[in-house]
């Protein structure tokens, strides 16, 4: 299941384009193997923030078993990687130094582990009064590049050369990693000790990570193809020299939001648990979930984003964004 999109931008260089390039390859990919799959979640260009540093993961994969990170390069010509771990790029029969992508993509599997362990209480809660938590789970992390460059095999250590992979075989090294089996076997594979999540753990765990996702400047999503919404024109007077009026854009719609018990619109609390973002109502003390159909096209496909103190409704359907609080 595709739970976020490649956000696309407008490169300022050649290699920008092709690095955005090679990041659209991989979601094509993962988009046909996995949109249909609600055991395995993708996240393209995630952003986040935890403990004053910041990360950026091209593709992320939540599974039952754990997770895989996804490092995309756009690399024209030849590769190679000594015994040090040094990875060096040839381009026009120059050859230089690069920075490694493993080491980039361990980085930012440690901050994320971080975050996730930091907030496993409210995200996973407890089962059979026992915490629950990210412990023994898989954590994997491949290097996907471009289907045309030039990998030397022979040279380059093992432990390297298992995370490097050229896209077209990404698929194949994904159900590799993950080694998915029959899903009603589980409970019962004593060769297979690896602990699990439910599905319901999966659910809240893709969402935790939607709403810790940092946007950037606006941007434009691959997914959205409607057109974009006409600008309306203040009507208010020109001055007597015939200058344009001031233009000025859709205002974001307003969800209602209101405590399902009472019916109370105002005395409330935000908050996050383990099935997402909801509202505690402080008149009558009931929880009534964030999420709810779109007001524009009463779609449930809708989810629940944070950004500082204020709530948004993303509609997947028609990509109309609601305010909440």
């Amino acid at each position: 299941m595709i739970l976020k999109g490649k956000t696309l931008q407008n490169p300022t260089s050649p290699q920008a384009s092709a690095g955005q390039k090679q990041e659209q390859n991989v979601a094509f990919f993962l988009r046909r193997a996995f949109k249909d799959n609600p055991e395995i979640l993708v996240i393209n260009d995630f952003k986040f923030t935890f403990n004053d540093e910041t990360a950026q993961i091209d593709h992320l994969i939540v599974y039952p078993y754990g997770f895989v990170l996804l490092e995309s390069k756009s690399i024209k010509g030849h590769i190679k990687v000594n015994q040090q771990g040094e990875w060096t790029r040839s381009y026009n029969n120059q050859w230089s130094g690069m920075p490694s992508p493993i080491k980039q993509v361990e980085l930012q599997q440690a901050l994320l582990k971080n975050l996730l362990a930091h907030h496993r209480q409210e995200i996973l809660g407890k089962f059979l009064g026992i915490k629950q938590g990210f412990g023994g789970r898989c954590w994997d992390h491949i290097c996907v590049v471009s289907s045309d460059t030039v990998i030397d095999r022979n040279t380059m250590p093992k432990a390297v050369s298992d995370k490097l992979v050229k896209s077209e075989f990404l698929v194949d090294k994904l159900h590799k990693i993950m080694k998915l089996g029959n899903k009603l076997l589980r409970k019962v594979n004593v060769y297979d000790t690896r602990p699990y999540f439910n599905q319901q753990e999966l659910d809240s765990i893709g969402d935790f990570i939607l709403s810790q996702h940092i946007d950037g400047n606006r941007q434009i999503s691959e997914e959205v193809n409607k057109a974009p919404e006409p600008i309306q024109h203040s009507q208010t007077n020109t001055t007597s020299n015939n200058s344009v009026p001031i233009a000025e854009t859709q205002p974001t719609a307003q969800a209602n939001l209101s405590c399902k018990n009472c019916v109370e619109s105002t005395n409330y609390t935000p908050m996050y648990g383990k099935f997402g973002y909801y509202i505690k109502c402080n008149h009558c003390s009931k929880n009534t979930p964030m999420k709810q159909n779109c007001p524009q096209c009463q779609s449930k496909n809708t989810k629940v984003q944070k950004r500082k103190e204020t709530y948004t409704l993303h509609c997947q359907d028609c990509s109309v964004e609601s305010q909440l609080i």
